[in-house]
């Protein structure tokens, strides 16, 4: 098992309902060691761990990341959805920041998420201007349902 992935199949059906329950009530969680120590979790874990319960209900796979975490260039364009190519392109151009060790370059994890948010939000703009030309020409016919 890998400590920083978790993945529906770790666990049975049974397990994720019984935490879910757990977790989704409002209140306090105590969890106990083998050795009788007790721990009350704060209110901002019991968040956190209600989401990760909810997405394992989905079967979605969770992945926990620290911000400082550094990438290859490979895994950094994985991350992002693009070729290697194209990311080092952005590094070079200095679009997201890297630092390298030796001759290979590496991207913080917290610099992928800073560019996916600034991406993100140029691509919206994007489509918003995009919709409001094609709304002032009036090629945009409100009553059409694709329907034939």
């Amino acid at each position: 098992m890998n400590p920083k992935r978790l993945q529906p199949s770790d666990f049975t059906d049974d397990e994720i309902v019984q935490l879910s329950r757990v977790f989704a009530r409002p209140g306090h969680v105590r969890v106990i060691d083998d050795e009788g120590h007790e721990a009350e979790l704060p209110e901002a874990m019991l968040g956190f761990l209600g989401h990760m319960l909810r997405q394992m209900e989905q079967r979605r796979i969770i992945t926990l990341m620290p911000h400082d975490e550094q990438f290859t260039t490979q895994a950094a364009a994985d991350y992002l959805g693009m070729s290697r190519q194209h990311l080092v392109n952005l590094l070079e151009a200095g679009e997201i920041p890297f630092t390298r060790v030796g001759t290979h370059r590496r991207v913080v994890f917290q610099d992928l998420r800073d560019f996916e948010k600034r991406r993100d939000a140029e691509r919206t703009r994007a489509l918003d201007d995009l919709a409001r030309e094609v709304d002032d020409a009036g090629l945009y016919d409100a009553s059409y349902t694709g329907d034939g």
